[in-house]
């Protein structure tokens, strides 16, 4: 291993190099390719580990302990409709990175890699985890590299994940958690009938109705000190019923709950078929139900490695970062099974969007974060 790096890492021209190339997921359409070569040129091995058709590597600087992991994705969403610049030109337009993964989160891992080529070899060991299956179903990413490092006996101690978790300026929200999620499908089945004639029917809609009602206006928490209250929404009713004379033999509805540490999905889906026996026993039909569930709440306890992060970031940007379990899902759910994670990066006002877009001073200010984490980091580790 080099003892330091000669070579310097633009970070604005890496994000543009990564963003050229159009890797919806799950292509990879060579981005893993821009990575690989230039961690190869600041002295990493790298490891090209294709499951089913995902790509994805995995690089590490250093074989000691302690170990730090930066873990993030290549793969993008697809493009849309409503863009005024090109998606994968990385165009540079007043001061702004215009491109699809400019904001997620393609800038933040060509951020990260400027940082290490500005701090060197560490006293210890730094990789990337880089999956290209964060935005997909998330089968052949992240999980099936955890799972290769366990084999291999390799650990790591600590991890930032480059998700855009910031709200206005880079470093402002870290996020130490982040709730569960559950989707769930139910169908009620009655009995098709004319409408002239509804007492030989068994209508569905109306046990749906009222089981809709029920669940959306239950209070599932107060939330606690890290986490908002647990929420449930609707995202369809269906009966798929064209004719004005028929009563349907079937109704449908689909569910989703983020979930607080208050619950687990075991307790959510009891708590489900519960509701679900009450009404199907009432009104005679019957409702069946199937449930996915596509992450765990989890909470990294504030302590020695959050309190690095937030002084590291207050001694760059002179404000201390919210802590924060808000939003979505991301693949610091399954590293959270590994070591202590949190999430680290960019502003995400604009990702998913057309004409997705971040500050070009905004990756600078990312990459002098990271660059000072690593440095704090490896000078006295949260160990």
């Amino acid at each position: 291993m080099p003892t330091s790096n000669t070579t310097e890492i633009d970070a604005l021209a890496l994000a543009q190099a990564l963003i050229r190339r159009p890797s919806v997921t799950p292509k990879d359409a060579g981005a893993l390719d821009v990575l690989e070569a230039v961690l190869k040129e600041l002295g990493f091995t790298t490891h090209r580990l294709p499951f089913g058709d995902v790509d994805n590597l995995y690089a590490r600087l250093g074989d000691s302990a302690p170990h730090f992991c930066f873990a993030g994705h290549t793969d993008v969403v697809p493009v849309g409709e409503g863009w005024q610049q090109e998606p994968f030109a990385a165009t540079v337009k007043d001061g702004m990175l215009y491109g699809r993964g400019a904001a997620d989160m393609k800038s933040a891992i060509a951020a990260f890699v400027a940082a290490v080529s500005k701090t060197g070899a560490p006293k210890g060991s730094i990789s990337l985890l880089i999956t290209g299956d964060e935005e997909g179903v998330a089968v052949n990413g992240t999980v099936k590299l955890l799972e290769w490092l366990k084999a291999r006996g390799e650990t790591i101690d600590h991890c930032v994940v480059g998700e855009p978790t910031s709200v206005g300026k880079a470093g402002d929200t870290l996020k130490i958690g982040r709730r569960g999620s559950i989707n769930f499908k139910l169908a009620v089945k009655g009995v098709q009938g004319h409408v002239g004639y509804p007492q030989k029917a068994k209508n569905p809609i109306p046990v749906l109705a009222e089981l809709v009602t029920q669940m959306a206006g239950h209070k599932l928490d107060k939330g606690n000190d890290h986490f908002d209250p647990s929420t449930l929404a609707f995202t369809t009713v269906d009966v798929g019923n064209d004719a004005t004379n028929v009563i349907p033999g079937e109704a449908r509805a689909a569910f989703n709950i983020r979930f607080n540490d208050r619950h687990t999905p075991d307790s959510l889906n009891n708590w489900v078929n519960d509701r679900v026996t009450q009404v199907a026993r009432q009104s005679g039909c019957q409702i069946d139900v199937t449930s996915q569930t596509s992450g765990v709440s989890f909470l990294t306890a504030p302590g020695k490695f959050t309190q690095l992060v937030s002084d590291t970031v207050a001694s760059v940007t002179g404000q201390s970062p919210l802590f924060s379990t808000s939003g979505g899902t991301s693949d610091a759910r399954f590293i959270k099974d590994f070591c202590p994670v949190v999430e680290l990066g960019l502003a995400g006002a604009t990702m998913h969007k057309a004409d997705e877009c971040v500050a070009v001073e905004e990756i600078a200010a990312l990459t002098d974060i990271y660059a000072a984490l690593l440095k704090a980091y490896f000078a006295k580790p949260p160990l």
